[in-house]
């Protein structure tokens, strides 16, 4: 493909140490910034807010965090963030809208949040070489209330129905989800104009079941599907904070869960500790702690991401492909390489999380290329 330019695409992000702890922010950048800096366009999901004017809320104290903190993103290695996601409203509207500001006003466009729903729904587009790149963020795991109004601040979200079929006391319960109507029409409706404004259109959707591998929700596939179906070009989950499925549907890619770009979080989710193991449905099932990472109270695998990478060009997306990354005991991102043993390990896990998703994997240099 000629005249290419990149695009990387990395996961959740929002470490809450800094300098006060002993972690420079500058530092969970410093092992992956030679990749960032040599794409052209790089994009993240911004999970935390950043502003004097938070509200700390007592199920996600860790969201409202000192403006300094937010020098991971505004520090020249992204162009545009997601704020479509289940944090951006945590720490209360005015935070919000702060953190996009501060953001814009940074020159980091911000796609899927914004002080009422028509500037939620802007995407983020970002030109270089002549190429222009859309960038949609939607969500289906913001919490009740931070949905963006017409007067009202918040984000972009999908809502879902859920129903259970149960069969039998030996067996798990089947959880079915899907999108709701409306919800899905409008972001046809955002895909569609994009695709009117960009040459490449990639939509950004936060969803999906939190720490258990392998697991997809139905709504995930059916949005991911639709997107692709009114123009997208490409699908980048995450909210997991651990790599799952890529599937390649009518020749583009979904990436069900980038996992986690930058995180860190002082305690982990109630249902390690409230919760016993043999628990039906408990979160810990499978997915227990690693004692290595206390600041990454996510489960084992969340020590894996992705960085999803595409060549682009006026024709849209060629060649797609990921790096595997895990982190270092200082919780710095690095990518694999491919003579680190780990590599293999990763490409593996990531055909198991894949498994009955249309895909095949290629290993080519330090990268893992996708095709159907």
């Amino acid at each position: 493909m000629s005249d290419t330019s990149t695009v990387v695409i990395a996961g959740d992000c929002g470490p809450t140490h800094g300098p006060a702890e002993g972690y420079p922010i500058e530092g969970y950048t410093e092992l992956v910034q030679p990749v960032l800096e040599k794409a052209n366009f790089r994009f993240v999901n911004c999970m935390r807010t950043y502003s004097t004017r938070g509200v700390k809320s007592d199920h996600a104290p860790q969201v409202c965090q000192p403006v300094e903190m937010s020098k991971l993103f505004t520090g020249g290695l992204f162009d545009a963030v997601t704020m479509s996601n289940n944090h951006s409203y945590d720490a209360g509207p005015d935070a919000l809208v702060d953190t996009r500001d501060l953001l814009m006003e940074s020159g980091v466009q911000v796609t899927g949040a914004g002080r009422n729903l028509a500037e939620a729904r802007q995407p983020a587009i970002v030109e270089r070489n002549g190429v222009r790149v859309g960038y949609l963020g939607y969500t289906s795991v913001g919490a009740a209330g931070s949905d963006a109004g017409p007067q009202k601040p918040g984000v972009t979200n999908v809502r879902v129905k859920t129903t259970y079929e149960t069969r039998g006391p030996h067996q798990p319960v089947r959880v079915h989800t899907e999108p709701n109507a409306d919800d899905l029409r409008r972001l046809i409706e955002d895909v569609t104009a994009l695709r009117s404004q960009a040459d490449v259109v990639i939509l950004a959707f936060h969803s999906g079941v939190i720490r258990l591998p392998r697991v997809i929700s139905d709504y995930q596939v059916t949005v991911a599907h639709a997107a692709i179906d009114a123009g997208a070009d490409m699908v980048v989950c995450h909210a997991p904070h651990i790599p799952k499925a890529i599937e390649v549907y009518k020749g583009k890619v979904v990436f069900y869960s980038l996992g986690v770009f930058a995180m860190t979080k002082s305690f982990a989710a109630p249902s390690w500790t409230n919760e016993p193991a043999w628990a039906h449905g408990a979160v810990r099932n499978h997915t227990d702690l690693d004692p290595t990472y206390p600041l990454m109270p996510y489960g084992k695998d969340c020590t894996l991401g992705l960085l999803a990478k595409a060549e682009v060009s006026k024709n849209g997306i060629g060649r797609v492909s990921f790096l595997p990354m895990t982190f270092d005991e200082r919780y710095r991102p690095q990518v694999l390489l491919r003579d680190d043993k780990r590599f293999d390990d990763f490409v593996a896990y990531m055909e198991w999380v894949s498994e009955d998703m249309p895909h095949r994997f290629e290993v080519v240099g330090d990268e893992v290329l996708i095709t159907g």
